[in-house]
């Protein structure tokens, strides 16, 4: 009979066999104990080729909002700084605007402020100072507090208020705040070079945001990035704002995604007060599309990856790249999957949301059988 982790390793070797991500690093901690983990596959195929291990970064693309931009803002909500109440004009002349005048911090962190999901302001602004501008310039798609349409250029947006309200870069904050606390030393904005084959490589070029640019009828664009994608930010936004931004940016490895994640759980937090915890499992969009809490989404969603095994208030977030990281607090597990599904492979990417929640049942029947 095959152990627990034997099983979610075959599942994951399966899927790396089937071409869906060259690699894939797993972990599922209970009670705040890592039970189970495993490395997969190769972090970089071309130019080169790189096992993955336990310690490889990964980008952990919009991994970033929860675990950076949402818990600074948490931060700030029970220091008094923020509330989620706030006007973001309050904070950010530039959205003082007749139709976004009212728009609210909350509005921001749970995705139903009304602004567009995405826009190249790597194409549509001068420069970084020009893309808070060009966010605020943007017509909103609905009115808002009526829809969740999930936004990056909100979270976008709360990154450059955090930096506002900070006097320093979102990356400076989030070290000083997160990283030197918790003492990590793989967890980073803009990896140094030494760092670059220790991490797992994305793309070839941004075929898949060009393909976006074609779609909106963008105009043509000269500097698009040719090369693979690896220890640089995947995402165009991210790379145009320095690497550090508000969704997207952050690199980090398994383990040290874990001890972020800890941080949302009143049992284990070192960060927050345990009253704060209960933001990321309150439902604030009853009634509309998704279950959405403070920068997380709740299993609640009809359609999440959460998958059934898990209780009905867990939390969660995806990322591009292909990383996932979801909470169940009823249960106090954590399960982190981290691939590289947009390496040495041709457009379209895989949607890996079935196997996504394929391991998230495997790792729950697995810590089920090793309580017993």
């Amino acid at each position: 009979m095959s152990s627990p982790a034997e099983e979610i390793s075959a599942l994951l070797a399966e899927r790396i066999a089937a071409g869906d991500f060259p690699s894939a690093v797993y972990l599922v901690a209970e009670r705040g104990t890592v039970v189970l983990s495993d490395a997969l596959g190769h972090a970089v195929r071309e130019p080169e080729q790189r096992v993955a291990t336990l310690d490889t970064v990964y980008d952990l693309a919009s991994l970033t909002k929860p675990l950076v931009t949402g818990l600074l803002c948490a931060r700030r909500i029970e220091s008094g700084e923020l509330s989620l109440d706030d006007e973001v004009a309050k904070h950010l002349p530039e959205f003082d605007r007749e139709d976004k005048r009212k728009l609210t911090v909350g509005q921001l962190l749970t995705h139903t402020s009304g602004l567009p999901a995405w826009r190249p302001l790597y194409i549509e602004a001068e420069d970084r100072a020009g893309a808070l501008r060009a966010i605020a310039e943007q017509p909103l798609v609905y009115a808002p507090g009526t829809r969740v349409l999930y936004s990056d250029l909100g979270f976008i947006t709360l990154g450059l208020l955090i930096e506002r309200l900070a006097g320093a870069p979102l990356s400076e904050v989030a070290r000083s705040e997160i990283f030197l606390p918790l003492k990590l030393k793989r967890t980073f904005f803009n990896p140094d070079q030494a760092f670059r084959t220790e991490t797992a490589a994305c793309e070839l070029g941004n075929a898949f945001e060009r393909e976006m640019c074609q779609g909106l009828k963008v105009r043509d664009w000269a500097n698009w990035r040719e090369h693979i994608l690896w220890g640089e930010v995947h995402d165009g936004n991210a790379h145009f704002l320095g690497g550090a931004a508000g969704h997207a940016g952050l690199f980090s490895t398994a383990r040290e995604t874990f001890s972020i994640a800890r941080q949302f759980l009143p049992q284990s937090t070192e960060l927050l007060s345990p009253e704060t915890c209960a933001l990321f499992r309150t439902n604030l969009t009853e009634g509309l599309e998704e279950a959405r809490s403070v920068a997380w989404q709740l299993a609640a969603t009809s359609d999440s990856t959460a998958g059934p095994a898990l209780s009905f208030d867990s939390f969660g977030h995806l990322g591009f790249t292909g990383t996932s990281c979801w909470i169940d607090p009823e249960q106090e597990r954590t399960f982190i999957l981290l691939t590289n599904r947009t390496h040495a492979r041709t457009l379209p990417f895989v949607n890996i949301n079935s196997v996504r929640r394929r391991f998230h049942t495997l790792a729950a029947a697995a810590l089920e059988r090793i309580r017993r």
